[in-house]
């Protein structure tokens, strides 16, 4: 499975595919009894993605059998014993994805040109991904958070080590010339290293970035170089370093909840600013239209609203799921259009929006 939804994989998924491109989504279950449910759930959805792919005159027999070996392909991915709240599969001809959320999602099985990446969205902006860097005089870590989740990068770049033992350090205690380890300029160099290492890994995924350590080495990274001068805020903590997670997520935890009530209290603001300066679309039909024309600038959507409409071609008007003229995925196709012509778009806790009708935007003109 894939565990990170970056910007950058999101912008790829987005991406038209060969038809036909299908989206399996169903919520999953952590705990027994209730992910028992989930095999059953998860078979009965893939049978009906089957008999649609049979069914679809515009699917050549080639084509299905391609994105079936694909959907088998993605199954034999899917872990239950590691299962979050929302499972999402995709398959298209020539490729497969797999992803386990930490949030529910509705259930859909999707057959389009495109991949239903709402969840996704969803997920990524509700869980705030960003990353913590933790620095030490010989160890410098970046660990990736989203929501309650916090796993350590590993790869060719990080974690970025030294030994701090030299082969005259006895001679220089013998003649009291040991510099102290923060004012020593290998240790400088280390974290010019390391913080231009830290550059490239945010200028390929921007995030939040909070910054760990004791106070030495905040101190002297932030003299040596820039990713703590723009960091949004510094804990200090030492010997965290090498972990637990536990350990360091519970050190930025405050400072995280804080920054995500900011980013809710901003978003109010702007949408605010948005209705003083006449730019404000709020409630399902006006935002439809906004996005169908192209003019959203920042599209917000509460959690959960997944309403069933009736498109009238000038308005839209409620309906009941599963009415045979009933479309169940206006807001996937709102998210979808306003990413498509370069909107923002924040997932926001059920409630926030009840005034705006769940969902707001603010227009470009």
């Amino acid at each position: 499975m894939h565990p990170e939804i970056s910007t950058a994989v999101l912008a790829q998924l987005r991406e038209p595919r060969p038809y036909p491109a299908l989206s399996l989504v169903m919520p999953t279950h952590r705990r027994e009894p209730d992910r028992a449910q989930d095999a059953v759930r998860l078979r009965n959805l893939v049978a009906e993605a089957r008999e649609r792919l049979q069914a679809d005159p515009a699917v050549t027999r080639e084509r299905r059998l391609d994105v079936i070996g694909q959907l088998d392909a993605a199954l034999a991915e899917v872990d239950p014993a590691h299962a979050g709240d929302g499972l999402v599969l995709y398959a298209a001809p020539g490729e497969h994805h797999v992803w386990s959320l930490g949030r529910a999602v509705p259930e859909r099985v999707v057959v389009s040109d495109t991949f239903l990446t709402r969840g996704l969205v969803a997920a990524r902006t509700l869980d705030r991904p960003y990353w913590v860097l933790v620095v030490a005089a010989d160890r410098v870590s970046l660990w990736s958070g989203a929501g309650e989740r916090l796993t350590e990068r590993r790869d060719d770049t990080f974690p970025v080590t030294r030994g701090l033992a030299e082969p005259d350090v006895e001679r220089e205690e013998r003649v009291g010339d040991l510099p102290s380890t923060y004012q020593d300029e290998r240790t400088r160099q280390f974290l010019r290293d390391a913080d231009a290492a830290t550059v490239l890994a945010l200028d390929a995924d921007p995030r939040p970035l909070y910054v760990v350590g004791d106070s030495p080495a905040l101190s002297l990274l932030a003299d040596v170089g820039t990713v703590a001068k723009h960091a949004l805020t510094t804990v200090t903590h030492g010997g965290l370093a090498a972990g637990p997670a536990a350990a360091v997520r519970e050190a930025v935890a405050p400072a995280v909840e804080e920054q995500a009530r900011h980013e809710v209290e901003a978003l109010l603001g702007q949408l605010d600013r948005a209705r003083s300066q006449k730019t404000f679309a709020g409630g399902l039909d006006e935002v439809w239209r906004g996005v169908s024309e192209g003019r959203v600038a920042l599209l917000a959507v509460e959690d959960t609203f997944q309403p069933a409409v009736r498109d009238r071609g000038d308005h839209l008007e409620p309906a009941a799921a599963g009415d045979a003229d009933a479309r169940e995925d206006i807001v996937d196709e709102i998210v979808e259009r306003a990413l498509s012509s370069g909107a923002r778009v924040r997932f926001v806790p059920d409630g926030t929006l009840a005034a705006e009708g769940r969902i707001a935007s603010v227009l470009r003109y």
